[in-house]
């Protein structure tokens, strides 16, 4: 199985890279066979040969060896749970998300995925709300530093078709965020819509 798992990992840094398996050959100063049994899980590329292939790859040796591709469904909850934040300030729905699904994006199964939907959600869903919120500002200010929590109370008092929307949008949001999250405990792919895809 380790085998197999290096394998995919030296296969799938190939493709990043844009390399054929002749040109990782030709970059790495190994055979082609060499590459090609070290791809099918033949062999454990050791000594100079991982040397060779980490440099040609752009990968430290234990980044090479040690990747696994771990579940992890607490990471994943924390991922959406992270989106929440825009109840604080609506670009931070975007911008914990963004570094939480940078830093394990290559290392925990589904990450990847998950991250580049919920991201694309969660711009799309900003783009939404600061356009109801130009509308009702009739464009005179760029809300850029919105905050649900300081004007609940306003929208609440001073009831109107715009607050209604924009309590909806939030609504909408959190309920997306909660049902992904039950998605990915069952280990279901997520499903998050509106968006836009702004990550490909």
């Amino acid at each position: 199985m380790k085998n197999q798992n290096l394998a995919i990992k030296i296969k799938d840094l190939r493709n990043r890279k844009g390399f054929s398996q002749e040109q990782l050959a030709e970059e790495s100063k190994l055979s082609l066979r060499t590459i090609q049994r070290i791809e099918k899980g033949e062999s454990i590329p050791r000594g100079d040969t991982l040397i060779k292939l980490t440099q040609a790859l752009e990968v430290t040796p234990d980044d090479l060896l040690e990747w696994t591709d771990i579940e992890d469904k607490g990471y994943l909850t924390l991922l959406h749970l992270s989106a929440m934040s825009i109840l604080i300030q609506p670009l931070l729905g975007i911008i914990i998300p963004l570094v939480m699904w940078i830093l394990k994006r290559e290392k925990i199964k589904l990450v990847d995925d998950t991250g580049r939907k919920l991201i694309s959600f969660q711009i799309t869903w900003t783009l939404i709300l600061f356009v109801v919120l130009m509308i009702a500002t009739k464009g005179s200010f760029i809300p850029i530093d919105f905050n649900l929590l300081n004007s609940f109370p306003l929208l609440i008092t001073n009831f109107s078709t715009v607050g209604l929307v924009i309590l909806f949008l939030y609504l909408y949001n959190i309920i997306s965020i909660i049902l992904n999250i039950r998605k990915s405990q069952k280990g279901l792919k997520n499903l998050y819509i509106p968006a836009i895809p702004f990550l490909k």
